[in-house]
């Protein structure tokens, strides 16, 4: 059975560059990743933890925490309360320009998502990591092959880059997606990475070596501008040690010369 999770209410301000600002009653609590949090009225007070909470014992908040690990998330969340007798809010931040995702897991049930998709949840959502069912998924597809896992009864937030393509993919229907522009799809989704198929292609098309495959039936959500896609072409457009990139100027190479460049 899934735990119960706290009522919370919420409402997400902003086009491209969103903010969930969250409501909680007295005794009501959420947890987010760390960092995140914009602001927080009076009464809400905030504390780390190890784990989502609902694990038994300390070796049991640790192993959950280590697990977090290797998502490449932090080993602690951030638990915002309301200690106050009044209504209380609290706002958290999309880390990168793109969307918030509200998902209630009480109608989806268990979410499987991307690293670094999840933004925060009610108090009582548990928060896993889920192994794909082949070595060979997690060996080459990068991206793919540990997930996070949420479940429970309440609302979770997840964040996508660039625009959200929401989608039911019906019983046996199959899509070939990008690794990085999957945000998160129901447990019942087939998931699979599969070989491009051609050397040439692979080497020389820009899309890398391997593509995710999601048949259904079950709801997905993809990302147009994954968060790595986005740092790979600002890390490219950047200026070399002592130099200027000039990208897509006739000029960039003079202008390194006329700028003092030495080789």
């Amino acid at each position: 059975m899934p735990s119960t999770a706290h009522e919370i209410d919420y409402k997400i301000y902003g086009d491209d560059m969103q903010f969930v600002e969250i409501g909680l009653d007295p005794g009501e609590a959420i947890l987010a990743e760390a960092g995140s949090m914009m602001y927080m009225g009076p009464g809400i007070e905030m504390e780390t933890q190890l784990g989502s909470g609902n694990e038994s014992g300390f070796l049991g908040k640790l192993f959950s925490a280590g697990k977090r690990m290797l998502t490449g998330e932090s080993l602690f969340l951030t638990v915002f309360y309301n200690q106050g007798s009044q209504y209380g809010r609290v706002a958290l931040a999309a880390p990168y320009p793109g969307k918030i995702i509200p998902l209630n897991l009480a109608e989806t049930g268990t979410m499987l998502c991307q690293k670094d998709s999840y933004l925060c949840s009610a108090k009582g959502t548990e928060i896993d990591i889920a192994f794909t069912k082949r070595f060979g998924v997690g060996l080459f597809g990068g991206e793919g092959f540990i997930l996070q896992r949420l479940s429970g009864t309440g609302w979770a937030f997840a964040h996508a880059g660039g625009t959200v393509l929401e989608r039911e993919l019906k019983a046996g229907e199959t899509l070939r997606i990008d690794t990085g522009c999957i945000v998160a799809f129901q447990e019942g989704v087939e998931y699979d990475i599969q070989y491009v198929g051609k050397i040439k292609t692979a080497l020389f098309g820009g899309e890398g070596l391997f593509y995710a495959r999601l048949t259904g039936p079950g709801r997905i959500y993809l990302q147009s501008l994954p968060f790595s896609r986005l740092a790979g072409r600002i890390y490219k457009a950047a200026p070399q040690r002592g130099g200027h990139k000039g990208e897509g100027s006739i000029l960039g190479g003079l202008g390194g010369i006329l700028g003092g460049d030495r080789g």
